[in-house]
């Protein structure tokens, strides 16, 4: 029995949109060593945890680790463009904590966050905005500078705002390595599970 023309050309019509539907999206973390995962196994990293959270949902993700530890916003914009050789679907942009610990103009921060934030804009690349604070000890007219960038970034561009990347881990030494500033592995797990259903909420509109 012959298959009717209409059938194969159904038939021949819907397996690369099948295919498609089947390729998982990616995700560019672009960010230091918060990211990087400094003092940790590479599985153990942000990005790698993120990956199985994501994955235990059902979502086909591929999490890419963009982290450079020392990278200040500066860094990150320079090395943007190679950085994004993957075309990812979504960057998480987690910089600025370094420019913080080096007492770095906060207005120059802003600057580089939002040259970022530009240009994947402009490539059509979805933008999750990670937060950082300050330490205090930088005195009250840095912090209060620099705690603003990120709301008032968030708001000028468009893109959804994770207020604190550590949020829940800084501070507590239970979930920080010796040095009191790179979270261990249940402190990263504590930031994937912060900002999981942020995650989870821009892919879907993806």
């Amino acid at each position: 029995m012959k298959t009717p023309v209409s059938w194969l050309l159904l038939l021949s019509l819907s397996v690369p949109f099948t295919l498609a539907a089947a390729a998982p999206m990616t995700i560019l973390v672009l960010g230091d060593s918060l990211t990087a995962g400094y003092g940790l196994a590479e599985s153990e990293a942000f990005p790698a945890q993120l990956e199985t959270a994501l994955g235990s949902q059902g979502h086909q993700v591929r999490v890419i680790n963009a982290g450079i530890s020392g990278d200040t916003s500066a860094g990150g914009a320079a090395r943007l463009e190679w950085s994004l050789a993957d075309n990812p679907d979504l960057v998480i942009l987690a910089l600025g904590a370094n420019d913080a610990l080096r007492g770095l103009s906060p207005d120059q921060t802003r600057t580089n966050l939002a040259a970022i934030i530009t240009r994947l804009q402009e490539r059509q690349i979805r933008v999750l905005l990670a937060g950082m604070l300050a330490p205090r000890n930088m005195g009250e007219n840095y912090y209060n500078s620099f705690d603003k960038i990120y709301p008032e970034l968030a708001q000028e561009f468009d893109v959804p705002l994770y207020p604190f990347f550590l949020e829940g881990v800084a501070g507590k030494p239970e979930l920080n390595l010796a040095d009191g500033i790179h979270p261990n592995v249940a402190g990263v797990q504590v930031m994937v599970e912060g900002i999981l259903p942020l995650v989870v909420e821009e892919l879907s509109s993806l």
